[in-house]
């Protein structure tokens, strides 16, 4: 009898060595608490759910392996423990534990790419919805043509009489002419809503997580100067043109010129500026008719001659076409649809040429009078990024989407001048050529150049602070 108490006291004290050592230490638990094994009543645990004096501590004082806040309940369970013991026993078996830290680095890893991937989406965003312009220069202080079908093709004529009925629909020629300077602010929401390659298509499946938000503001005045502002996504744009120079700015490029004529906004195509919208379309040429969103509509084309074309292409990047189609409704003259589509060929030393086909349309909404003037208050835009060339195999397409509302429009703004449109020091110091190329660190010292007005950051902190993800980023 005793040999085999003996041999159960020896099995049993086998046993006990071979458990964690957090195991076997008794310490006394809450009788509301589960005594799961997985529970560890170490001290560390008690660091992330008590203060000093007993207090509890906040839950989002919690923060994750992959850095971001985690609300965390008081009685959640204790960490794992990967370390030495406090008290200075041995861990237990250390493939358990590495095991058990496996899926963290894997959620750290997942949360890195995912982070990553949505701020490539936002960069895509801005680069191409941010301030694209229109295809060819304009002056919208030109008188419109005459309307004649004398020694001119019925296409272009008209085209002259849809431009003559629209700037009728919307005010009238001699009220816009009256018009020295606008200013416009808005919201806007975007997302890079899907990505195909010859493979697979794949899609946001959380479209309302994926969504960027962020606003607008938008001024222009007399003669071809307008200035923009847009933030989105903690990430802001700001592009420019004094009359003589387009220039944009972003995070990733600075700031930096663009090839060719002086062109509008195209922005402000959109609906918000009338006068240089039927500027923009006095060459245009009408090519038929269509239904848009159950309305019948003008169909008016205009392509960007070979000269401009020339001018925007710089290095290996040719601009080999761009092409604007107006919809103009026939029931009330107004414009409803905007679509326009660029290639560019760019030729890789020593390889094949990449083309991209970037197409946009734009459908605009919500026609409101603003002091008499027909201002579209709302709409939304679809982006397709195609890129083909090389192999088959290296196609893709990319679509985006955006939609946007018109807050508050104002014309003959007082108090703002030529001053307000001034580009940044590095465009009026050194080459257009040279301009992407300038270090950071340069670009950064002259971002107090891009500022305008007070009531203009007024304006835009306002909205900032309606968004509360952009609240950091205005100045």
């Amino acid at each position: 009898m005793e040999k085999k108490q003996g041999f159960f006291s020896a099995l049993k004290d086998e046993v006990v060595r071979g458990l964690s050592p957090s195991r076997s230490r008794s310490r006394p638990r809450s009788s509301s608490r589960a005594k799961s094994p997985g529970r560890s009543a170490s001290p560390m645990g008690g660091l992330f759910r008590r203060r000093k004096g007993g207090q509890v501590a906040p839950p989002e004082l919690l923060i994750s392996r992959s850095g971001n806040l985690m609300m965390r309940p008081v009685e959640a369970l204790s960490p794992l423990m990967e370390g030495p013991d406090p008290d200075g026993a041995e861990c237990g078996d250390s493939r358990r534990g590495h095991w058990m830290r496996a899926p963290s680095v894997s959620s750290s890893s997942s949360a890195a790419a995912a982070a990553a991937s949505k701020q490539s989406d936002l960069r895509l965003l801005l680069g191409v919805l941010g301030a694209p312009l229109a295809p060819v220069h304009v002056a919208a202080s030109d008188p419109l043509p005459h309307l004649s079908i004398k020694n001119i093709p019925i296409e272009s004529s008209s085209a002259q009489y849809i431009l003559q009925q629209y700037m009728a629909a919307s005010g009238g020629q001699k009220l816009q002419n009256s018009i020295n300077n606008a200013y416009a602010m808005g919201k806007v929401r975007m997302i890079a809503s899907e990505f195909e390659t010859p493979n697979k298509v794949i899609k946001n499946k959380n479209s309302s997580k994926a969504t960027e938000s962020g606003g607008f503001v938008l001024w222009q005045m007399n003669p071809d100067m307008w200035y923009v502002e847009l933030a989105l996504g903690g990430s802001k744009v700001h592009a420019g043109c004094n009359g003589k120079i387009v220039w944009r700015h972003t995070p990733w490029l600075g700031a930096h010129a663009a090839k060719g004529p002086v062109r509008p906004l195209r922005r402000a195509l959109q609906g918000l500026d009338p006068r240089t919208t039927a500027s923009m379309f006095t060459n245009a040429r009408c090519t038929g008719e269509k239904k848009v969103d159950e309305e019948d509509c003008f169909i008016l084309k205009l392509c960007a001659d070979p000269v401009t074309l020339k001018a925007r292409s710089e290095g290996p990047a040719e601009i080999i076409r761009h092409v604007l189609f107006g919809y103009f409704s026939q029931k009330t003259g107004l414009l409803v649809h905007l679509e326009d589509s660029h290639l560019t060929r760019i030729q890789n030393n020593g390889g094949d040429a990449v083309y991209w086909e970037t197409t946009i349309n734009s459908f605009l909404d919500d026609y409101r009078p603003v002091e008499g003037i027909m201002i579209a208050h709302s709409g939304r835009s679809v982006v397709t990024l195609f890129r083909f060339g090389e192999t088959a195999m290296s196609h893709t397409k990319t679509r985006m989407e955006e939609a946007w509302t018109i807050e508050e429009v104002a014309f003959n703004v007082p108090g703002l001048s030529l001053d307000c449109f001034i580009p940044p020091a590095e465009i009026r110091l050194s080459s257009v050529s040279e301009a992407c190329e300038l270090p950071h660190g340069q670009r950064a010292k002259n971002v107090a150049a891009n500022l305008i007005s007070n009531v203009h950051r007024a304006r835009v902190a306002s909205l900032d602070r309606s968004h509360g993800s952009l609240a950091r980023n205005y100045i």
